[in-house]
């Protein structure tokens, strides 16, 4: 503990001494115009996602009522009161692929009753369907999020999905509603979104387009509810570099008759070498790795350019958000682990990728409404790793706590000049990343990420018609590129205090290498 209190003291005695004298020509800066103010930046983009995956949900999330972990409704008050720290505004569920292979049925009534199988898609481990419709709920309760549930398109049908809403949302005395009253709800669950299927060109059905768009427009047609509980609704879109679904989907279902067409899902993952076959180690990475990791999470940016742009062309009114609904970093599991829990370490490298996407997401706000980062406990770019009774906090946890003020804070223009490029190799990308916005408490708040894992980056912050008096925020960063939490040194990394005080409206920061920083300008 003397050595963490000592790490944490250095780095807040690195960020705080600041140099305010004023910027030469060929420093960076950043210009903030807070007279043009840009969307707002849906709470929903911060979004997170909890699929049927590995310990993910089982033992990372929830071990019952009957647990000796404390817990409330089954949930693990430890991973509950972490994730309400970190302001959670919405949850996707129950995936992913294991959401074509759901029946919704399994999972209501008494637990000791409810059918055994097994998941096929992870693992091929026993699924008891312990986690349900009701346990699910509970869980957005206790969170006070939103919560977005993917129906079965795959291997379901256009009446078990059309059920399923009705058991859902019914508030009259329909059968199904009053199936729902006697598990224990009386009042219909708020469904925020609706999603038919998922990754219908792949594990979701390996379609084409045009037979998801007859499927879409066939099941979304049957998707009733009462006015004040319809959910959003959302097509499964595509992947990667592949436009075709946004362009095809935005051609032949927006306009139709009698259905919502709300958005449109899209994922995208980071993998430091772009193979699947060999993606990367999450710890005891090069620096080559450093860089391709960072280089293709920025590929982010473009990505949802090319999509947007077949969206402006199909959808000039902007009726339909674009969102992404799984994206994050996917490394090689964790060396002795089992390859279908897709368990991964998650370092700083992880909480630069995290704060990089947030920045671009801030700039496309005006589509970009949600995403879900994949996955919130256990899985992937996990908030949260749990080992039985234990619990640790992530470096991308810390970076989603940070930015918690730019949820629904309103987006405004900056620009950033003589942003060095930091370079290795073949690979290139910028030093700086920055956003900037109006949050809903009046302060202005700005993100800042040092991509170069060497050298401190020194930037002068301007707001156009504003005189700066102080800035007050925390930064995340740490040693090596790898620094990670473990269950024996759980604090590793961890935010530390950024502070600095103007010189006649002029600040000039020295941002250390390798980090996130979020701070309120006043």
């Amino acid at each position: 503990m003397n050595t963490i209190k000592k790490t944490i003291f250095a780095v807040s005695i690195l960020t705080s001494s600041l140099a305010l004298a004023a910027p030469a020509a060929n420093d960076v800066s950043i210009s903030i115009d807070a007279k043009k103010p840009g969307p707002v930046i849906n709470k929903n983009i911060y979004g997170q996602f909890a699929e049927h995956l590995g310990t993910g949900i089982y033992e990372g999330m929830w071990v019952g009522p009957e647990s000796p972990i404390p817990n409330t409704k089954g949930w693990r008050n430890d991973v509950i009161g972490a994730l309400k720290n970190m302001h959670v505004p919405l949850v996707r569920w129950p995936g992913g692929c294991f959401a074509d292979e759901y029946h919704w049925r399994d999972g209501i009534g008494a637990r000791e009753s409810r059918p055994v199988k097994m998941n096929t898609n992870w693992g091929n481990v026993e699924e008891r369907n312990a986690v349900g419709t009701h346990e699910f709920f509970d869980l957005a309760d206790l969170l006070g999020a939103d919560t977005y549930v993917n129906g079965n398109l795959g291997s379901g049908t256009a009446q078990e999905m059309a059920d399923w809403m009705e058991y859902l949302t019914g508030d009259g005395k329909s059968t199904l509603a009053e199936l729902r009253r006697k598990n224990g709800h009386d009042k219909p669950f708020k469904v925020t979104f609706f999603g038919v299927g998922n990754e219908a060109w792949g594990c979701g059905g390996n379609m084409t387009v045009q037979h998801y768009t007859s499927l879409f427009n066939q099941y979304s047609s049957f998707l009733k509810a009462p006015k004040d509980y319809m959910p959003k609704i959302i097509a499964t879109g595509g992947h990667d570099d592949d436009t075709t679904w946004t362009d095809y989907l935005t051609k032949n279902i927006h306009g139709q008759w009698n259905m919502r067409f709300d958005g449109i899902s899209f994922h995208y993952y980071t993998l430091p070498t772009g193979v699947w076959e060999k993606k990367g180690a999450a710890t005891g990475f090069k620096e080559e790795e450093w860089i391709s990791t960072l280089k293709n999470t920025l590929r982010m940016e473009s990505l949802i350019n090319n999509n947007v742009a077949k969206m402006e062309k199909n959808d000039p009114k902007n009726t339909v958000a674009f969102n992404i609904d799984e994206w994050g970093t996917w490394y090689d599991v964790e060396p002795g682990t089992n390859a279908g829990f897709l368990y991964q370490q998650n370092s700083l490298r992880d909480a630069l990728v995290a704060a990089l996407n947030f920045n671009i997401f801030h700039a496309h706000a005006e589509r970009v409404k949600m995403t879900n980062i994949a996955q919130m406990v256990n899985v992937l770019q996990a908030m949260i790793l749990t080992e039985k009774d234990k619990m640790l906090l992530t470096p991308t946890y810390y970076a989603f706590q940070m930015y918690v003020p730019f949820q629904n804070a309103t987006f405004l223009p900056l620009t950033i000049k003589n942003n060095p490029t930091y370079s290795l190799g073949k690979n290139s990308i910028p030093e700086v990343s920055a956003s900037a916005a109006r949050a809903l408490d009046g302060k202005l708040y700005l993100s800042l990420v040092n991509t170069n894992p060497n050298k401190e980056v020194e930037v002068s912050v301007d707001v156009a018609g504003e005189n700066i008096k102080t800035l007050t925020g925390r930064v995340l960063t740490a040693k090596a590129m790898d620094a990670h939490n473990t269950f024996a040194n759980p604090l590793a990394v961890q935010p530390a205090a950024f502070n600095a005080v103007a010189d006649k409206g002029k600040l000039k920061l020295k941002i250390p290498a390798k980090s996130v920083i979020v701070v309120a300008v006043e």
